[in-house]
């Protein structure tokens, strides 16, 4: 924040031209709870808040910005993003959610991100442009994904102001008694298109995915892409097949150039109805292997639907990063496993969020020693402890167990875990770990002792018991099942 910039409790606007008059464009939350709002007067503005500190608007910078986040996110989620002024996105997700762990995770990871780097964001995703654009401006939540099922039900209670209207025709609807687009979608459309014109019925069909509305993406000149021109629009499944793996080839082809290699992929088709489909794949690590990268864009071509016929293709590198190869083998050694090409298809397939390898975490608390890593990222440092082993399998919430245990420091002799008596046949423990006095004071005198037990059938688990069998402020001497062994 710069030095001269004032506390956040003032009173801030933007005022810009709109015709001749001098609006405000913009305002902090401080300006907003005073009764600002974009597209009052200026003098309204001075008249309701003295002392209002204002600065001038500068549109081109503001579009400078939004297209350089267009950009961040094209990058970093979906292959069609556009920018949506004054101050949005359109992102065409469709198809790369996966990638992200699901509709959900990715908008919050959208949102958190954007918060981190000092941007208040809201988002929605739903079926529809217009849907997304009035549930991410108007809608209750910050965050919000709506189900083709329950778009009506969700875009019912907004006002009217979020079908894009025209001011003076959101005036006029409600000199008419109009104050949601429930009201307004229940009334015949005849009348209201005589009195307001076509674009009344085309904005509330665009928002309730009655009608197509065309994105047309962000153009990055220093993007790394090919593109393909058909005389006669294709949309054979052996067609697209094979014009995907020639501009694999050519794109291999700048990308070797360039001593790069591709992380994401993205493969636009342009239909003959101004419709883009698009899918998107990544890699572990930068490739330029022109047949592994045909075969991920390939598995996922059913995905796309050429409708009367596609008339271009695009195939682009918004993440390209360069490519290193490892030193080779001296003669007689094994040569190491590469499974990155496996790691590649599966992420693909169940989204690269589901894959994961366990990596070791300096706590001596159970559940935080351990964290999720990407499969290929290296090695750590920290080692998991060799005195006392750690399960294959660590529950996500310890589960309590009923015991009956001879004294304090002695393993249970039996327990019960979800119904099920058994029988300890042998032992070992305790291991005390202690709280982590750092983090919170219901810590400071918190102990657990564990034990490996094994039981009658051969099967091993970890329990452990609360309390050190002395103190109660220690724990109140209650048994828990953490975690079993393989």
């Amino acid at each position: 924040m710069s030095a001269s910039a004032p506390p956040p409790e003032t009173p801030l606007a933007l005022i810009g031209r709109e015709g001749r008059r001098r609006i405000v464009t913009a305002t902090n939350p401080a300006g907003r709870a005073a009764g600002l709002r974009p597209g009052m007067a200026a003098t309204q503005a001075h008249a309701l808040v003295p002392g209002l500190v204002v600065h001038d608007a500068t549109p081109s910078d503001d579009a400078d910005g939004l297209d350089r986040l267009a950009l961040w996110a094209l990058r970093r989620y979906a292959p069609i993003v556009a920018a949506d002024p004054p101050d949005g996105l359109v992102i065409d997700a469709t198809g790369a959610t996966h990638l992200h762990g699901g509709d959900e995770a990715m908008i919050a990871d959208l949102v958190q991100r954007l918060r981190a780097a000092g941007l208040a964001a809201r988002a929605a995703m739903a079926p529809s442009w217009g849907a997304a654009h009035a549930l991410a401006r108007f809608g209750p939540h910050p965050m919000e994904v709506v189900a083709p099922e329950r778009l009506a039900a969700a875009l019912a209670p907004l006002p009217i102001a979020a079908m894009r209207l025209a001011t003076d025709m959101v005036d006029g609807l409600r000199r008419l008694g109009f104050d949601t687009v429930g009201e307004l979608a229940a009334q015949p459309r005849a009348p209201l298109l005589l009195r307001f014109g076509p674009e009344l019925g085309r904005r509330l069909d665009q928002a309730l995915g009655q009608a197509f509305e065309i994105v047309t993406p962000i153009e990055v000149p220093e993007l790394i892409q090919v593109d393909r021109g058909f005389a006669e629009p294709i949309g054979a499944p052996e067609t697209l097949a094979r014009y995907t793996g020639l501009l694999v080839e050519a794109l291999c082809a700048t990308l070797e150039a360039k001593g790069l290699g591709a992380r994401t992929l993205d493969l636009r088709f342009h239909r003959v109805d101004n419709r883009i489909e698009a899918i998107r794949i990544g890699t572990a690590k930068p490739v330029r292997a022109a047949k592994r990268l045909t075969r991920l864009l390939t598995d996922k071509l059913e995905t796309v639907a050429p409708g009367f016929g596609i008339e271009r293709m695009t195939l682009a590198a918004p993440i390209a990063e360069p490519l290193t190869y490892r030193d080779g083998h001296a003669f007689g050694e094994p040569a190491e496993a590469d499974v990155s090409a496996l790691i590649d298809t599966l992420a693909n397939k169940v989204g690269a969020s589901s894959l994961y390898r366990l990596a070791r975490v300096e706590s001596d608390v159970p559940e935080r020693s351990v964290k999720k890593v990407a499969p290929l990222a290296s090695p750590t440092l920290t080692r998991w402890p060799v005195d006392w082993p750690r399960p294959t399998r660590l529950l996500d919430r310890p589960e309590p167990v009923e015991t009956l245990a001879l004294l304090p420091d002695h393993p249970p002799v039996n327990f019960v875990w979800r119904g099920v008596r058994r029988r300890v046949k042998r032992a070992d423990g305790p291991e005390r770990i202690f709280g982590e006095w750092a983090r919170s004071d219901a810590e400071l005198l918190a102990v657990r002792d564990y034990f490996l037990v094994e039981d009658d059938a051969g099967e091993r688990f970890w329990l452990y018991r609360t309390g050190d069998g002395v103190d109660p402020a220690t724990g109140a001497q209650t048994w828990f099942l953490h975690g079993l062994f393989g």
